[in-house]
């Protein structure tokens, strides 16, 4: 990876050596950013921790939190510019709900 960043002209992703990735949605508030963030980050700890541990079950636990703390995001689930105010709304909150905060 040559680490080539770039953003499509709508704004709705990110171009990284020529694949896109979704971005989060800039309506989330800060706080929601930051706390999501923060579950992101120490759920990929967890998944680092438990493969050099050979947990699988622990692996899959921390995939989950991941895949939850980016569907929070609008990273993954229903497309964030698909959704009105009050849909991305229950998206964020639900998913912090599921993630214990």
């Amino acid at each position: 990876m040559t680490g080539e960043v770039g953003r499509t002209d709508d704004g709705r992703y990110v171009v990284v050596d020529g694949r896109r990735w979704r971005t989060a949605d800039p309506a989330l508030p800060d706080g929601v950013r930051e706390r999501l963030l923060h579950h992101l980050g120490v759920a990929r700890s967890a998944v680092r921790t438990a493969g050099r541990a050979g947990d699988e079950q622990a692996v899959a636990a921390a995939r989950e939190r991941v895949q939850l703390a980016k569907t929070g995001l609008g990273e993954r689930g229903p497309a964030w510019w698909d959704q009105d105010d009050a849909g991305r709304r229950a998206r964020w909150e639900t998913a912090l709900r599921a993630l214990g905060d």
